[in-house]
């Protein structure tokens, strides 16, 4: 099996057609024909199903896709390594990002590691938690970063970081009288919140506090990023539920962060990684991941909520 064998074959996996995968790999249709033929012969089974309509993957078609992209990524960090190594780079840390991390804690972290530990590599991979999990337990990421610790088998999740849920409300909008509001309040309105097959972790937490009213969120839509819910937002769109970090660091300046009423629920993040394996480069990284959350630096602080009168034009 060579690789020009697998790539034509997740060409046409995801494509699910021939001629358009042939386009997309700047080929004939019969080469790329012959070649899923001698895949197929190689491994003795029938990988596709094609009609003159459809295209679809056998079982033995499914299995293999489910292999066939980790190649190409543990060949394309080797030749990361590789040019690492070549500009005076000693290690390398793969780190998976899900759900997003805390927008005022990242430079914070990067500034640490290269201080400190400026030889080592940093490669970032901004996936879904299900992608995170199974490529930690592969080997093609070091450690990650999510907002769940349900994360299975061979695997252990730290708590690392929390932050106060807030709730964000666009400017000169009813709910501004209150300078904590309540939920069965806040579900009165259109939610925009984060997808969660992009931000499973998040979306979890999320509903764990949503479960808490008697009322059903009235969900007018799910989104793939905290910039475009703030976004929505502030166009009057819906309110939105997020981290205070991500409410305050909007560039929108129609949105306004409103804490729940009573105990402010928090969003806790997790730093993710192989149990029982931790090398010395690893181990300094989280490190620094828990001296980031130090007493002064914990939380963010809030801008200091303005008078719900100025909020609200008469």
């Amino acid at each position: 099996m060579e690789l020009r064998h697998l790539r034509c074959f997740l060409a046409v996996a995801e494509e699910l057609h021939f001629a358009r995968a042939a386009e997309r790999l700047h080929i004939e249709q019969s080469p790329l024909s012959r070649t899923i033929k001698e895949l197929e012969e190689k491994l003795g089974e029938q990988l596709f199903v094609r009609t003159s309509r459809s295209t679809r993957l056998t079982r033995a078609g499914k299995l293999l896709l489910e292999h066939v992209p980790r190649v190409f990524i543990a060949l394309q960090q080797a030749r990361d390594s590789v040019k690492a190594a070549a500009n005076g780079f000693h290690g390398q840390l793969r780190i998976a990002l899900s759900d997003g991390i805390t927008p005022s804690r990242l430079p914070t972290l990067l500034a640490l590691c290269r201080q400190e530990e400026p030889e080592v590599d940093l490669r970032f991979f901004e996936v879904p938690l299900s992608q995170q999990l199974k490529g930690l337990r592969d080997d093609l990421y070091d450690v990650g970063f999510a907002q769940s610790n349900e994360v299975g088998d061979g695997l252990t999740a730290i708590a690392i970081w929390n932050d106060p849920l807030m709730v964000a409300v666009p400017a000169r909008h009813p709910l501004l009288k209150h300078k904590r509001i309540p939920l069965d309040e806040v579900l009165r309105y259109p939610l925009v919140l984060c997808d969660p097959e992009v931000c499973e972790g998040h979306a979890r937490q999320i509903e764990r506090v949503l479960r808490r009213a008697e009322r059903e969120p009235l969900i007018a839509e799910r989104v793939a990023s905290c910039d475009l819910m703030m976004a929505l937002v502030s166009a009057g769109f819906a309110l939105g539920l997020a981290g205070a970090p991500h409410v305050t660091a909007s560039r929108e300046s129609g949105v306004v962060a409103r804490p729940l009423a009573g105990r402010s629920p928090m969003l806790t993040t997790y730093l993710l990684h192989r149990e029982a394996e931790t090398s010395e480069v690893l181990a300094r990284f989280i490190e620094r991941v828990q001296a980031i959350e130090s007493p002064e630096g914990a939380r963010p602080t809030l801008s200091p909520e303005p008078d719900p009168q100025e909020d609200i034009e008469p």
